[in-house]
C-alpha cells in the first residue's frame, strides 16, 4: 500500500502568503483601472503592493519564530513572490511605465531561476538566497513602487527608470552567481564520485 501524503496543518504564515496571492489580481485591477478612484489608483495601488511586499517578510518571519516553517510554505512563498512582481511590472508595461524589453528580462530571470531552483531540489542540493537575490528583491520593491507613483514625482521622474536599472543588473548578476554555485556543486559532487576520490 503506497504511503500517504500528510498535509500541514493550516497556519498563520501560509494564510498571509495565500492573502498575499489573493492581492495580486486586486493590484492589477487597481492599476489598470482609472476611473472608479478618481485618479488616485496610482496611490491605492501603491499601497496594495507595500502591503503584499511586506506579507512577504510577515510570513517568513512568523513561520520562524512559531516554528511553522512547512513544506507548503516553502512552496506557495516563492510562487506568490513571482507572481506579485511579475503582475506588477506586466501592468506598468501596459501604464507605458517601463519598456518591456527590460521587465521580460527582469520576468525571465524570475522563471530561469525558479527552474534551476527545483533541479537543485531534486538532486537535493542546497539552495539558499544569495546576498544578489537579496538584493534584487529589495530593489524591485523600491522600483516598483517609484514606477506606480512616477506621475507624482516631477522632476524626479527618472528615479523610476533607474531604480528598475538596478533591479535588471541584480537580476542578471544574482542568476549568474545561483548558477555559478549550482555547477560548481554539480562538478564538485562528481569530481567526488570518480575512483580514487573516496569512492570505490
Amino acid at each position: 500500500m503506497a504511503d500517504r501524503i500528510d498535509f500541514p496543518v493550516w497556519n498563520l504564515p501560509i494564510a498571509i502568503t495565500v492573502f498575499r496571492i489573493f492581492l495580486v489580481p486586486i493590484l492589477v485591477v487597481v492599476l489598470l483601472t482609472k476611473e472608479p478612484f478618481g485618479g488616485d489608483q496610482d496611490l491605492l495601488g501603491l499601497g496594495i503592493f507595500l502591503v503584499a511586499a511586506l506579507s512577504d517578510w510577515l510570513d517568513g518571519w512568523l513561520a520562524r519564530r512559531r516554528g511553522q516553517v512547512t513544506t507548503l510554505g516553502a512552496l506557495l512563498d516563492p510562487v506568490a513572490d513571482k507572481l506579485l512582481t511579475s503582475a506588477a511590472f506586466i501592468s506598468l508595461v501596459e501604464m507605458d511605465l517601463a519598456p518591456a524589453w527590460m521587465v521580460v528580462i527582469i520576468v525571465g530571470r524570475e522563471f530561469a531561476v525558479s527552474g534551476l531552483r527545483s533541479v537543485a531540489a531534486s538532486h537535493q542540493i542546497p539552495f539558499g538566497a544569495s546576498l544578489w537575490g537579496k538584493g534584487k528583491t529589495a530593489s524591485q520593491v523600491v522600483a516598483i513602487s517609484l514606477l506606480i507613483v512616477t506621475s507624482r514625482l516631477g522632476e524626479y521622474r527618472w528615479l523610476g527608470i533607474m531604480s528598475l536599472w538596478v533591479v535588471m543588473a541584480l537580476a542578471l548578476l544574482s542568476a549568474a552567481d545561483y548558477f555559478y554555485r549550482f555547477l560548481g556543486t554539480i562538478l564538485r559532487s562528481r569530481a567526488g564520485a570518480t575512483p580514487g576520490a573516496g569512492d570505490e
